[in-house]
């Protein structure tokens, strides 16, 4: 089932900028905070605490009031490569608990009549400008709810943040986040408007041949993305294809 991780996996609006400086990052070194291993607590569960207590993006995020650190993500993908503009209809897979939604809403001046429509399988408090859809994006139904939701209107960008619930075996997760980003590319490529594009996180691996070659069949232009709010240890990064060479609409699968 197709999750967010923790705290989110992940100039324009709230919480400008692309990240901290490197005084920001020394002085948030120096200051560390530790927490200690409660009992009954796993020792990961313990350093991700740590890892979110002394992030100065969850800091940011909280400040800003962003619901995700993750929002920083598609901020740096968006100031770079400039996705997301005003009157776009936009729609965000695996959005929980809302970051994305709030960039993307904010950046294309989503409204009631054209709103950012996303899906999550866990609930989402409701945010302005965002039609929210509880369900798994797995389900036979999910393209076709998405699709109604769009109200007749072909998405300019398609974003996926799904992820899997991680074995901790890392050719596993990697094959198994690369299904649901292909799973997003296919509702992608049936849905997006001519010149539209599409993110998806995926792994780092090398199996993911058969995605970028769909994706390079149908953008003009495709690439791997690392944005700074990315942890650099994570083996998170993204696909982004733009500019997208248009298909007739064939609606849900």
């Amino acid at each position: 089932m197709p999750r967010r991780g923790p705290g989110g996996p992940g100039k324009r609006g709230p919480g400008e900028g692309a990240g901290p400086g490197r005084g920001e990052a020394e002085g948030s070194r120096s200051l560390a905070k530790r927490v200690k291993t409660a009992k009954g607590r796993k020792l990961s569960s313990t350093l991700w605490i740590q890892r979110q207590l002394n992030d100065p993006y969850v800091q940011r995020a909280r400040a800003a009031g962003y619901r995700s650190r993750a929002a920083y993500k598609l901020i740096e993908i968006d100031d770079k490569h400039r996705l997301l503009r005003p009157g776009q209809t936009v729609v965000d897979l695996g959005a929980a608990p809302g970051g994305w939604s709030q960039v993307a809403a904010a950046r294309t001046r989503a409204t009631s009549g054209r709103p950012v429509v996303a899906i999550d399988v866990l609930p989402m408090d409701p945010l302005d400008g965002v039609t929210i859809l509880v369900g798994d994006f797995n389900d036979p139904d999910a393209s076709a709810r998405l699709v109604e939701a769009l109200g007749g209107r072909r998405p300019d960008v398609v974003l996926s943040d799904l992820a899997p619930e991680t074995t901790g075996h890392r050719a596993t997760d990697h094959l198994r986040i690369v299904a649901l980003a292909e799973l997003a590319q296919d509702f992608a490529l049936r849905t997006l408007a001519p010149g539209g594009a599409f993110l998806a996180k995926v792994y780092q691996g090398g199996s993911e041949a058969d995605l970028l070659a769909a994706l390079r069949r149908g953008f003009r232009t495709v690439r791997h993305v690392k944005p700074p709010a990315s942890r650099p240890a994570s083996p998170e990064t993204y696909v982004l294809g733009t500019g997208f060479r248009g298909a007739p609409f064939r609606g849900p699968a």
